[in-house]
């Protein structure tokens, strides 16, 4: 029989334990790898590359849009800008959605809080303004948690002196191939473009 003195047991103990810890970091490592490979925005050719969730978590490929205009854009609850763009982005929805427009919203609370609600406060919200148009997840469209497709639609639509978004209902003009066209300031009235 082998005789283990303490100190050799805690020190075998410690290294099981920091191979599984590494091992454990390795598998996270992977999956994070994989993850950042399948959202890699810098590659995408067009909005169709991307997948994202709906309000209510499903996944939506872009796919879905093809050969439609689209107007992507921020959308909060509690803006300054708020009533009169949903009026108007529900008007453009209203008188086009058949011709081939289709405009998706995307909740973002990072300009002054200003969309605070979780998914079920947005689709009550949503719908009090008559809105009939697609409504997705919130995301943030800046910064290093900014969604893949902000990110892109950024980098193909720059804004004037940065290409951060700069306020909520920004505008973003996407033509029949996917490709962003236009980008649209927070002032400026949906009917306008």
């Amino acid at each position: 029989m082998v005789n283990i003195s303490t100190s050799s047991f805690l020190f075998v103990l410690v290294l099981i334990v920091a191979l599984v810890f590494s091992l454990n970091l390795s598998s996270k490592n992977l999956s994070s790898t994989t993850n950042k490979m399948a959202e890699d925005w810098k590659n995408a050719k067009s909005v169709y590359d991307f997948t994202v969730k709906d309000i209510k978590g499903e996944d939506v490929s872009l796919e879905k849009y093809k050969g439609c205009v689209l107007i992507i854009v921020n959308v909060a609850s509690k803006c300054g800008y708020t009533s009169k763009h949903y009026k108007e982005l529900v008007e453009l929805d209203e008188k086009y959605r058949d011709k081939g427009l289709k405009i998706l919203g995307f909740p973002c609370n990072q300009f002054g809080g200003q969309e605070p609600g979780n998914a079920d406060n947005i689709c009550s919200f949503t719908a009090k303004q008559n809105v009939k148009f697609d409504i997705f997840e919130k995301v943030d469209v800046n910064g290093n948690d900014a969604h893949p497709l902000w990110k892109y639609l950024k980098s193909k639509q720059g804004g004037l002196l940065i290409d951060s978004i700069k306020w909520n209902f920004t505008k973003f003009i996407v033509d029949k191939n996917g490709q962003p066209v236009e980008r649209h300031a927070a002032n400026v009235s949906p009917l306008v473009i």
